[in-house]
């Protein structure tokens, strides 16, 4: 079974005074795998942090289940913990009492000293030891973003969940969190579900990601699998012809086809934009990949498509 299954998910918002409702987005399925890292993209508008939001048992849907670990949620838990836009801390605590706050959630019998230790051992993992007794106030976004970051570590988690964490940093900034967040991941073999924006940074850090249509009405269309080497760096990244094949795709997607994808219905395709040749695997067999994740989990009767153009 996979670790994190969404069956049917819909959202829909009562129109006011007799106007019709707004149905936000519908029928979406996907599953996660454990250990495996998935970015959502689409649109402004089509939902994607409300199914974040969802996800983390903060909103409920309108129709649908989401289980997580072979239990369906009903509200916020400790096994999810999340990385907002707005990094959410608590202005009146240091930077080591954001994170102690979580710990002491996490393991209310532990002593003082061990919750202490616990938040400045996190601390240090994303770079900030000695920034431990600075208010929020006094951070830059980046270190803002590292708290929160280290906040939603330090719980120990079964899952992350980012909504565009990086969204609002300057380039060199949101790339060396961006290292950063990988190599925590992998250390700690999380599973993300990730929400962004950005091409670049999906494709750096994703096993495979999401295309969700242009709402109203707005699904999930393809599953992109990223067939670059897991093993990928930032520095690296572009000299790998299959990238630009990847990035194409995901331009192309949000530029011509979002906001008609909808409207074709059906099952979402897997795509492997990567790979040359016109290769197709079956659905019901998957190809050996990365071993963090297998090929086709989440796409529920899903149609295999392999895609091959010139970078």
């Amino acid at each position: 079974m996979a670790f994190l299954k969404v069956e049917g998910l819909a959202k829909v918002y009562a129109g006011a005074r007799g106007r019709p409702d707004t149905v936000v987005f519908e029928d979406v399925n996907f599953s996660l795998e454990r250990g495996e890292f998935v970015c959502l993209i689409g649109h402004s508008g089509c939902g994607k942090t409300t199914i974040l939001n969802v996800l983390a048992g903060l909103e409920t849907p309108s129709a649908g289940a989401v289980i997580v670990d072979g239990r369906e949620i009903s509200g916020p838990g400790l096994d999810r913990g999340v990385v907002f836009q707005n990094h959410a801390l608590l202005p009146w605590l240091t930077v080591l009492g954001n994170v102690a706050f979580a710990v002491r959630a996490r393991w209310p019998e532990w002593p003082a000293a061990r919750v202490r230790a616990r938040a400045k051992e996190t601390l240090a993992k994303v770079g900030l030891a000695g920034a431990e007794h600075k208010r929020p106030a006094e951070l830059s976004g980046g270190m803002k973003q590292r708290v929160g970051i280290a906040r939603a570590f330090s719980i120990e988690p079964k899952m992350l969940l980012l909504d565009e964490p990086f969204g609002a940093l300057d380039a060199l900034t949101r790339g060396a969190l961006q290292d950063e967040l990988l190599r925590m991941v992998q250390a700690a073999r999380q599973t993300v579900f990730m929400i962004t924006h950005d091409v670049d940074e999906a494709i750096l850090l994703a096993d495979r990601i999401l295309l969700m249509s242009s709402g109203p009405r707005a699904r999930i269309v393809e599953v992109v699998e990223n067939t670059l080497p897991r093993s990928r760096t930032r520095a690296d990244l572009h000299h790998d012809p299959q990238y630009y094949r990847i990035r194409n795709h995901l331009l192309d997607f949000l530029v011509s086809r979002a906001r008609s994808a909808a409207a074709t219905g059906g099952a979402p395709r897997l795509v492997r934009p990567g790979l040359e040749g016109g290769e197709v695997a079956s659905a019901s067999e998957p190809r050996e990949r990365s071993p963090r994740a297998a090929t086709n989990a989440g796409v529920r009767g899903a149609t295999v498509v392999s895609l091959h153009s010139n970078a």
